[in-house]
């Protein structure tokens, strides 16, 4: 095949997750293969090659200007950009540090934090990837399972757009047939408001949703937080429960609170 796809791949402000589940596609490797050519991958190749590509998956949200710098200049150079994983879509777990001064952060962590580079007087926020430039696919989850990476690949290359959820994980669990963690063990679940896509793998390990995939649409996070308070979890843990992956998004800011 000629005209294979040419992707790439990039990390920011991340854990890697989500270039490992990109990894986890061996069965269908072969598929992948005859529909894409990867010339840049720096934590599956030795030698990756700078140019032009027709997709770019952007792991990680943005903290630094230089990261800010790599994605603008990445996105002239691509014609489809793919904010992947949660870090990308809604600045993830790192985006819980714009709720704690600089200075505490990096004390806590840091021997000598001057020599850190983001978190600082010009560079407040960590944020996704849409906040700079302009997004054409988001696939969300920390990480995205490996089959919305297979179904974002095919579809590039059908010029289709990909089938991606927006309902929420309650409906997974109720394919599953899963007992409701949330009405019946009173247990505080994140399900109703986070969106499908992970096969409600949680729920069905009998553990509660956390939130990964952030907000499915329409979310009602207010009523959610209102039986979270009924069900006896502190203000303050409701607050952490929507923080933690995507409090910065318009869906959760309400109960995430000002940052």
């Amino acid at each position: 095949m000629t005209d294979r796809l040419k992707v790439a791949v990039f990390k920011m402000t991340g854990c890697a997750g989500c270039q490992m589940e990109f990894l986890r596609l061996e069965e269908e490797l072969p598929y992948v293969l005859e529909i894409a050519d990867i010339p840049y991958f720096v934590m599956a190749k030795r030698e990756n090659l700078k140019g032009a590509y027709d997709v770019s998956f952007v792991e990680g949200s943005i903290s630094t200007p230089r990261e800010l710098e790599e994605l603008k200049d990445l996105r002239e150079r691509s014609k489809i950009v793919v904010a992947f994983g949660d870090c990308a879509c809604h600045g993830c777990v790192p985006s819980i540090l714009n709720w704690v001064p600089p200075g505490v952060a990096g004390k806590i962590v840091y021997d000598n934090f001057e020599a850190i580079h983001s978190k600082k007087e010009s560079y407040q926020k960590i944020c996704p990837l849409d906040e700079f430039v302009p997004v054409d696919i988001h696939l969300r989850g920390c990480p995205p399972h490996k089959n919305m990476i297979l179904e974002a690949l095919r579809s590039i290359a059908l010029g289709a757009k990909p089938f991606l959820r927006h309902h929420p994980v309650c409906v997974e669990c109720k394919l599953r047939e899963n007992v409701c963690i949330l009405t019946f063990e009173k247990r505080p679940c994140m399900g109703p408001v986070t969106v499908a896509g992970c096969g409600a793998i949680c729920p069905t390990a009998n553990r509660e949703c956390e939130g990964c995939y952030g907000p499915m649409s329409d979310a009602n996070a207010s009523s959610l937080a209102q039986q979270f308070l009924k069900i006896g979890l502190a203000r303050g843990d409701i607050t952490r429960k929507f923080r933690k992956y995507a409090g910065i998004t318009q869906a959760f800011a309400g109960e995430a609170g000002e940052q």
